[in-house]
């Protein structure tokens, strides 16, 4: 059980070093450019990684480090909900509406490549 949990720590501090960077890499316009990036980049990734591992080339200690805690750490639902609803808040409806739209369609299809590229 301690070494479950080293794993999950472990691959999440390195998914929230990673989001970190892409934001001070990306973060170039009010809209949040960086949150969507990490998430599309994340939801890819665990495609990818769920992919190969219904394949058996994960054991299930990687699982627990990349998807458990390299994607979870990675990826930020609460930011995403945060900045949509400060975009809400600022009346800017159609903004949030179409950030909102992007990330839940945007996210669904990058999993499905990422599945793809698994193959």
């Amino acid at each position: 059980m301690i070494k479950n949990i080293l794993l999950v720590a472990l691959g999440g501090a390195a998914g929230s070093a990673c989001r970190y960077l892409v934001g001070r890499v990306v973060n170039i316009t009010d809209f949040p450019i960086a949150t969507l990036a990490v998430n599309l980049l994340g939801c890819m990734l665990i495609g990818f990684l769920v992919g190969i591992m219904d394949r058996n080339f994960l054991s299930p200690e990687f699982k627990l480090l990349l998807i458990s805690g390299f994607c979870g750490g990675f990826t930020t639902f609460s930011t995403f909900a945060n900045e949509s609803l400060a975009m809400i808040k600022a009346g800017d409806l159609l903004l949030s509406g179409l950030y909102i739209g992007i990330s839940v369609i945007l996210g669904i299809l990058a999993v499905w490549l990422g599945l793809q590229l698994a193959k």
